[in-house]
Parts: structure tokens; C-alpha cells; sequence
């Protein structure tokens, strides 16, 4: 599995655990840090003060890279880049906005730019604005998503084709033949959310947890395609969305339904009712499973890519 991702953040796997709202706390990220990949804190249900405590943490639990992920779009995003850079943090991944703003700064201050695109097209932006790495997710994927709803297994050789950028996958990846077929299609690694959302160190709610191992094929759906396109989980937040949304609600309608504190009401609190439930599609193929921890996640992920290299050398 060594490559350019593994030579770029100097880990051993090139497997980077999203960045997730309520869920990439820094027990997660040292995990899989320490398991041999790239943790990363999810900076977009911190604030600034949060997150520096998660990084001290962090640092404290592993002394191997992690990083973290900044969605652009966050109104204090210029204080979490400040937090960063103070407490030397190795690797940023930017989300939801343009990479330019904030690239050169990172840049400046020694540190790694991964961030994440939904499109060929903002993938050549990210080059010509002097990412280390694009992150191409696609329409699998849990939370908030690309307007274009491009599926992963189309996104990626499009990618590819477009930019000779490190390139890593995300979105439906969650098993190690997922990530041997993503290499196939022209990735160099995978980001991994869905799968690390639901191991034992992920800060997620156990309620959450337990409801998402236990989901089928079709318990989520990409909604909220007027404000932000964003999968979620079917429950009673998704039958308000989805009611609201058929009846022809405005943006501002739908903001007033979301109101404050949704995701963290269910994905973190656990209030499966009342909450917003982000989760990806292939969380179906984790049904009837334990909440394992993430070695033991990334244990089971090498020897399935094992297995599908072998078979695929026969």
C-alpha cells in the first residue's frame, strides 16, 4: 500500500479517517494514527478552544501525524487556523469552500493541504491552487455531500484523468477490497468515514452507533439539496426534511426546521427522534456487526485487501 500518500503524511497506510462533526474527537484520531494511518479532528464541531484541547490530547495519545479538517464555510474558521498553526499541527483538510484562501498560509507555516472536491473541475482548482492532495468523495458518502452527485466509482478515474495530484478516495469505502478497487481506478488512498464513525472511539453516541450497524440498503437518503446537500439517516428529523421539502419549502422554511444543534442532538446526544443522523450508504454492509475498535477495523481492512489481491493475482 506505499505510495505518495504514504510518503506525504509519513504514514505507514495511506488510510485517512475523515474529519466528522461529533464523531472524530481525538481518541479516534490517535487510533488511527497509532494503527497506521492519518487520524484526523473534525474542527467542524469544535470551537477554537475545543479544538486546541483535542490536539494537545491528541498528541498526548500518539506520536505519530494527525490532522485536521476544517470546513471553510465555518464562521470562525480564521481563529481554528490560528489554533492550528500555534499548536504545529502537521496536516490541514480543507472542506466546503475554496482551497485558495488558505493555502499558501499553511504553506507558509510548514504544513500539509489535502482538501476535498466533489468534481473533476474543482479538482483542477485545488492544483492550480498548490494543494499537496485532492480528496475526491463522492455521492455515497454520509453527511454533506456535492451538488453534482457524482457516484465515487465515476469521480474517481475522472479525477484522475484531470489532475496529477496525489489523489485519495472517499465516499461507499469501508472494506479492503474497496480500497484495493479504488487504486485500480486511480486512487492512491482512501478517507474513510462511515466505518470509523462507528468504532468504539469514534465520540459518537453508542445509541448512534448501534441504530447505523443495524441500517439496510436505502435507510439513507441525500436531502436538503436547497441549502447543502446532505445524507442522512431516516427518522423523525428525515420525515420532517422530506415533508417539508415535497410540500416546495424555501430555503429559509428548511433552515427554520433544522433550527440549531440538530447533528450534535443526534449523532453525539443520541436523541434518534429529534436529531440530525449523518451517516454514508455503505453502512449497510456493516450491519449485524459489533462496535469494533479501529484496530481492530483496520486489522479486518488488510486482510480483505490481502485476500482481493491474492484472488486477483490467481
Amino acid at each position: 500500500m506505499k505510495g505518495r500518500i504514504t510518503q506525504l503524511f509519513d504514514i505507514e497506510l495511506p488510510i485517512i479517517a475523515g474529519g466528522m462533526v461529533w464523531c472524530s474527537g481525538w481518541r479516534l484520531a490517535a487510533a488511527v494514527s497509532n494503527a497506521g494511518g492519518l487520524g484526523l479532528l473534525g474542527a467542524g464541531s469544535m470551537t477554537p478552544e475545543v479544538l486546541r484541547e483535542h490536539i494537545v490530547k491528541c498528541r498526548q495519545a500518539t506520536a505519530k501525524p494527525f490532522g485536521v479538517n476544517v470546513p471553510l464555510m465555518k464562521p470562525d474558521a480564521a481563529q481554528i487556523m490560528d489554533v492550528i498553526a500555534q499548536e504545529h499541527v502537521p496536516v490541514v483538510f480543507t472542506s466546503a469552500g475554496s482551497p485558495k484562501k488558505w493555502t499558501s498560509w499553511l504553506h507558509e507555516r510548514g504544513i500539509k493541504v489535502a482538501h476535498v472536491v466533489a468534481s473533476s473541475t474543482f479538482a483542477i482548482k485545488c492544483e492550480q491552487a498548490g494543494v499537496d492532495a485532492v480528496v475526491a468523495e463522492g455521492f455515497e458518502a454520509g453527511g454533506h455531500n456535492g451538488r453534482e452527485e457524482t457516484t465515487t466509482l465515476c469521480l474517481i478515474p475522472a479525477v484522475r484523468r484531470a489532475t496529477s495530484l496525489p489523489l485519495i478516495a472517499a465516499g461507499g469505502i469501508a472494506t479492503g477490497d474497496a480500497i484495493l478497487a479504488m487504486q485500480v481506478l486511480g486512487a492512491e488512498g482512501v478517507q474513510i468515514g462511515t466505518r470509523f464513525a462507528l468504532t468504539q472511539e469514534s465520540s459518537a453516541s453508542d445509541a448512534f452507533k448501534q441504530l447505523c450497524l443495524n441500517l439496510n440498503e436505502g435507510d439513507t437518503k441525500l436531502l436538503l439539496r436547497k441549502l447543502s446537500p446532505t445524507r442522512l439517516v431516516r427518522g423523525g428529523f428525515f420525515d420532517a426534511i422530506e415533508q417539508a421539502e415535497n410540500e416546495g419549502a424555501s430555503p429559509e422554511q428548511l433552515l427554520e426546521i433544522i433550527g440549531t444543534g440538530k447533528s450534535r442532538l443526534g449523532i453525539f446526544d443520541g436523541d434518534l427522534d429529534n436529531g440530525e443522523l449523518e451517516i454514508g450508504q455503505v453502512a449497510s454492509l456493516m450491519k449485524g456487526k459489533p462496535i469494533q475498535t479501529v484496530a481492530q477495523v483496520i486489522d479486518e481492512m488488510k486482510a480483505e485487501y490481502d485476500k482481493a489481491l491474492m484472488a486477483l493475482r490467481v
